[in-house]
């Protein structure tokens, strides 16, 4: 469904001009999930120093780091990062659909989407991730992950978005999390789910909407106005359409939940009038799950 765009968001037409802000939001969000949220980095075999830690009785003496444990009484073992991190693909949808924004959210579906996706990333990569915007960047570990995928973003603002997210090679056992609204019809979103997934890919599915899509409170003659502003559609009386309306939207989400847990996919939905921060704590419990879960439930 696709009513009157807000004059706050029609204001903002240009994203170019509303990242600077976005990336604040980001960066703030980034650090109120920060406290809860820890890599998925474990121990084991690899290059890269990961922490000191108590020698155990009965481990081999060669594990001691003996410079370390000149420092005093206690030996300790110079543990290493196993090798083997997932890296973390994100995909949002920048299509037309997405710039809807009623007067009872915060911004446009668009808005928030890019926010958790930036913020995401930055958490992901200070867990010890690397991160790829699925379509227009390679996976990076920058610290400066936000202004680099914010400059990526601000660069393809006037390249054709599609809906759905073009097939890509993607390794397998990586993790791929898709944000958008996900109203494309259902057998379009199996058959490019179909496609990410064919290498063993474990996907998670962030599907955003605004208030207004989910509670259609219209009453009276009401014009809908496309986003694209191609098309108008004019209700009289639209409070009768309210149930079916409705009925429809359930009807969607539960064929794409059921689309995604037969692939072993996660779906979480999230409201642009409810807090950015909770979406991405949910998210991110979703992402520290080990990968062998996900692949139990696909199984």
């Amino acid at each position: 469904m696709e009513g009157p765009l807000s004059p706050r968001v029609a204001e903002a037409a240009s994203l170019s001009g509303r990242l600077p802000d976005l990336v604040i939001a980001a960066r703030k969000v980034a650090r109120s999930v920060m406290g809860g949220v820890h890599g998925r980095r474990v121990a084991g075999a690899g290059e890269t120093f990961w922490q000191f830690r108590p020698f155990v009785s009965g481990e081999p003496a060669s594990r001691v780091d003996w410079r370390r444990s000149a420092r005093g009484a206690q030996a300790f073992v110079r543990e290493r990062e196993w090798e083997a991190a997932q890296t973390l693909w994100i995909w949002l949808d920048r299509s037309p659909s997405m710039r809807f924004g009623s007067s009872l959210a915060e911004g446009s579906k668009l808005d928030r989407a890019i926010v958790l996706a930036l913020a995401l990333a930055d958490l992901a990569v200070r867990g010890g991730e690397r991160v790829g915007l699925l379509g227009l960047s390679r996976p990076i570990a920058a610290r400066g992950v936000i202004e680099r995928f914010a400059e990526i973003l601000a660069a393809a603002e006037n390249l054709e978005a599609s809906p759905l997210p073009h097939a890509a090679p993607i390794f397998a056992r990586s993790r791929l999390v898709l944000i958008g609204d996900f109203l494309s019809p259902i057998e379009d979103l199996e058959r490019v789910f179909s496609a990410l997934g064919s290498e063993g890919v474990i996907g998670h599915l962030l599907s955003i909407a605004d208030p207004i899509e989910e509670t259609f409170p219209f009453a009276g003659n009401v014009e809908f106005l496309a986003v694209s502003g191609e098309g108008r559609l004019r209700a009289p009386r639209a409070e009768r359409w309210r149930d079916d309306y409705l009925r429809a939207l359930a009807d969607h989400r539960a064929s794409l939940g059921a689309l995604a847990a037969r692939r072993g996919w996660d779906m979480l939905l999230h409201r642009t009038d409810a807090s950015a921060a909770q979406a991405l704590l949910a998210l991110s419990a979703r992402l520290s799950e080990p990968a062998s879960a996900a692949l139990d439930r696909r199984a």
